[in-house]
This record gives C-alpha cells, structure tokens and sequence, in this order.
C-alpha cells in the first residue's frame, strides 16, 4: 500500500504536474512528472508523491481497480529510490489492463530513469 504522504490528492496538484511537467510515454502508462513540485506545499514528508489516472478506457470498474492497486503496488516500492519532491502522475493506458504487474513496472521504471527520476538502482526488474 501506498502511504497516505506519498499520494496526489489535490486536483491542483495533478493539473500542474501534468501540464508543466515532464512527460515518458510506454506501451502501457504515460509518467508525467514535475520536480520541485512540493516545495511550496504543506506537506509532512517532502518524499515524492504519487497520483495515478486510469480511465474508463482502460475497462470496467473491476479492471480499472485492479490496475489501480498493481500502480499503488509499485509506487510504494519506488518511494525510496526517487528523489523528495517530486509529484509522479501515472495515467494508464487501454493496455494496461491486460499488462502483467512484472511490465507495468518495468515501464513505469523505463519512464521514471528517462526522466532521470530514479536515484538507485537495486530493485530493476
């Protein structure tokens, strides 16, 4: 599970990182992020924070949640290999519902070191 400090809520907070951020598209996700994003907020872990966007595209409810849950899956183990005060939007595409959890985070991961976002390498699958 994703930690509560760790997470986008804010629907100004994922507008801003998706607009004035970076963008990495894969197959199966596109990773927006925006470094420094948390400076000016008030939040008590200046770690990176994670939003996720899965669409109606991507399936029924049932599908979406469960690509919801793989994402929350591997930004928890992403926490301590980025840098602090980063916002990470991951908005998953259609194929993402038929993505093993083994692709999704190696595309997620593939998106986070083209943007230069990963600090450590010890986990890469």
């Amino acid at each position: 599970m994703l930690p509560e400090p760790h997470r986008l809520r804010r629907k100004a907070d994922f507008a801003s990182t998706v607009r004035r951020g970076q963008r990495a598209a894969r197959r199966d996700v596109v990773v927006h992020a925006l470094a420094g994003a948390n400076a000016d907020a008030l939040v008590s872990d200046p770690g990176p924070r994670f939003g996720l966007v899965v669409s109606k595209a991507v399936g029924p409810a049932v599908i979406r949640h469960r690509v919801a849950r793989r994402l929350r899956h591997i930004c928890a183990g992403l926490v301590h290999e980025m840098p602090e005060g980063v916002n990470v939007v991951i908005r998953a595409l259609p194929g993402a519902a038929t993505a093993s959890s083994a692709d999704l985070d190696r595309q997620l991961r593939s998106g986070l070191r083209k943007l230069n976002l990963l600090v450590s390498v010890g986990n890469s699958v």
